[in-house]
């Protein structure tokens, strides 16, 4: 089963597959997202609380996808949790 941090992943992998197949190599901005107005998913909901409690921060249920998605980037650089370590 894949656990929703994967799903997270996915979803952004996914976006970053789609541009690349207008063109493009790089990744796209959230901003940029045709659905970044839409509600944050679940995957997004539920890592971006596990980081802002990771980061004693406090969590906004209410923000959009690409929102989520800049919130997640902040709080990961913030605690070092999911990113690339290579």
């Amino acid at each position: 089963m894949i656990n929703q941090e994967e799903e997270l992943f996915d979803e952004q992998d996914n976006e970053n597959q789609k541009a690349d197949l207008k063109g493009s190599n790089t990744v796209k901005d959230p901003d940029e997202w045709t659905t970044g107005d839409e509600p944050m998913t679940g995957a997004q909901h539920s890592y971006l609380k596990t980081l802002s409690d990771e980061a004693k921060e406090e969590f906004d249920e209410t923000l959009s996808k690409s929102e989520a998605s800049k919130r997640i980037d902040e709080l990961q650089h913030k605690t070092g949790r999911g990113l690339d370590n290579n």
